[in-house]
């Protein structure tokens, strides 16, 4: 009974980690380019004497999917988005820097250049990104942003930072949906990056999977507590049996 305690509960509260994950990957099905989050488990046993035959489920590296999300063409001035494997560089709300693929972009009140959801954008130096007030900006396939105010000629204000990751230096997901470098290091400009204009990148979430994902979890954490109670009344008998005189 003990062995079936530990093996249903922890299997139970995987399958609850499962489901938060899941339900946070449909909820951004139509965020511009989320990356759906992977959850993986392996079985651990639990360490102590007399307790090496108990097995619990712990959570093992997660990681996210890498496939690109389809392409959404806007035919916005101020819209991209990376090919390949780069990643615009933008300020998190901790000040560290940090990468993302939704390449929406706009100007605040102050003349920043934005993500549509409010970050700073970096340039190729790791600086934020000004433009003049009231001007018009064009963004290039490079990266180059150039300013046009009235009739004046354009001017280049700067060059968006797209960086490319390694397998050395792999990208993990913050709690702020954010991604950095595995060893906390910015990434290096990456100058052979390019833009397809007027296209955001959309969510890599497949809803339809997802939502049978979350089927699944759901039968499989009843199917965890269903083994609870099981164990639950094996213990009430035997506990009876053991009581019984005569």
């Amino acid at each position: 009974m003990d062995k079936l305690i530990y093996t249903a509960m922890t299997g139970a509260n995987a399958a609850a980690n499962r489901q938060a994950v899941l339900s946070n990957n449909l909820a951004n099905v139509s965020t511009n380019g989320f990356r759906a989050e992977l959850s993986t488990y392996r079985a651990v046993p639990v360490r102590g004497d007399g307790s090496t035959t108990r097995v619990m489920a712990m959570e093992a590296t997660s990681g996210f999917s890498d496939l690109p999300g389809a392409p959404q063409r806007t035919g916005r001035a101020m819209d991209a988005m990376t090919t390949g494997n780069s990643w615009f560089a933008v300020q998190g709300l901790d000040g560290t820097e940090a990468y993302t693929r939704n390449g929406s972009f706009e100007v605040d009140s102050e003349g920043t250049i934005k993500t549509n959801t409010g970050l700073t954008v970096f340039s190729d130096s790791s600086a934020p990104l000004t433009a003049p007030l009231g001007a018009e900006i064009t963004l290039g396939s490079d990266g180059t942003l150039t300013a046009k105010v009235g009739n004046q000629p354009p001017t280049g204000i700067g060059r968006l930072k797209l960086a490319t990751p390694t397998a050395d230096d792999p990208l993990k997901r913050g709690d702020d949906g954010l991604f950095r470098t595995t060893s906390g290091d910015p990434m290096p400009n990456d100058t052979n990056a390019r833009l397809q204009l007027g296209v955001i990148e959309g969510s890599n979430v497949n809803a339809i999977e997802t939502m049978v994902g979350m089927i699944q979890t759901a039968r499989q954490f009843e199917a965890q507590t269903k083994l609870m109670t099981t164990a639950e009344a094996n213990d009430r008998s035997a506990a009876q049996l053991l009581s019984m005189q005569g």
